[in-house]
């Protein structure tokens, strides 16, 4: 059996090192600011002068990874005698998946004789980085990688992500909410409570007075639909909201004893299009 190499986007909002500790090879996707021709790969800036700039009124644009960076980076391993699985980001928020799998195809023509699989993972954040985790894991037990494309096309529809965020106007500038539905919004100190469906796309689904009443609501998603509320594997991720990330983890500790297993700083894939204050929770549920 060859070895394989698992490639994944920086949509996954997990950091490069625990990444390498996995063995997880990443390709960031990149971002500039309005009015700044500089374009930054996603990694080169602190996430906490990434948030300032926006709270200091500054728009960022994101942008996805073209096919050719991916055949750049597969290339010298297929060139090693190792097959590839690639897992992107939800297509139903950005096409770098559309990408990868062009990549795959066209390299399939070129090393006829290794495996190369794309996996759209229709998730997101720290999601992706749930699904990420639990890739590895069966790697490193030894699952090949035909029956590792064949469990995570059947398994990654079980991770839910339920998601707030603080301030409604970065929403309204994504096309997610009106711009009536954003001023009325924040008049009211309504914070919506978001997740990702099962085409990858982010839906809003219930409307909270308060910004306790939403991380409250999401602790309730996790307790009612949590495939195993005491053992769970959750992952949490935030703009630059540790705080509120972790009433979060209170309120699920107190209810089930289950700690947290990984929090992580959400970067501008994300960030661009939420802003600061996104608390975001992902685990393995009996449904999305």
């Amino acid at each position: 059996m060859s070895n394989y190499v698992i490639f994944t986007d920086s949509g996954c909002d997990t950091s490069a090192e625990l990444l390498n500790e996995w063995g997880i090879k990443k390709e960031d996707l990149t971002f500039r600011f309005d009015g700044n021709d500089k374009e930054y790969r996603d990694s080169e800036m602190p996430v906490k002068e990434f948030y300032q700039k926006m709270r200091d009124g500054e728009v960022a644009r994101t942008s996805a990874i073209n096919s050719e960076t991916f055949k750049e980076a597969f290339r010298p391993e297929l060139e090693k005698g190792n097959d590839v699985l690639f897992i992107a980001f939800s297509s139903g928020i950005s096409t770098t998946y559309n990408s990868g799998r062009l990549a795959v195809e066209e390299l399939k023509e070129e090393f006829p004789d290794r495996k190369l699989y794309a996996i759209d993972s229709l998730c997101a954040s720290v999601g992706s980085g749930l699904l990420l985790y639990i890739m590895s894991q069966k790697k490193k037990e030894g699952m090949s990688i035909d029956d590792l494309y064949k469990f995570t096309e059947e398994n990654k529809l079980r991770v839910a992500h339920w998601f707030t965020v603080e301030d409604l106007k970065y929403l309204k500038r994504g096309g997610r909410i009106s711009a009536a539905s954003a001023f009325v919004g924040t008049v009211l100190n309504i914070k919506p409570v978001l997740h990702v469906d099962d085409e990858g796309k982010l839906i809003n689904m219930m409307k909270c007075r308060g910004r306790k009443a939403a991380i409250k609501a999401m602790a309730d998603k996790y307790t009612n639909t949590a495939e195993d509320p005491e053992n769970g594997l959750v992952f949490i991720g935030h703009t630059d909201s540790m705080d509120d990330a972790k009433a979060l983890a209170a309120i699920l500790k107190e209810r089930h004893g289950v700690e947290v297993h990984h929090y992580s700083d959400v970067g501008p894939v994300i960030g661009a299009h939420t802003g600061p204050g996104l608390v975001v929770m992902c685990f393995l549920a009996k449904e999305r």
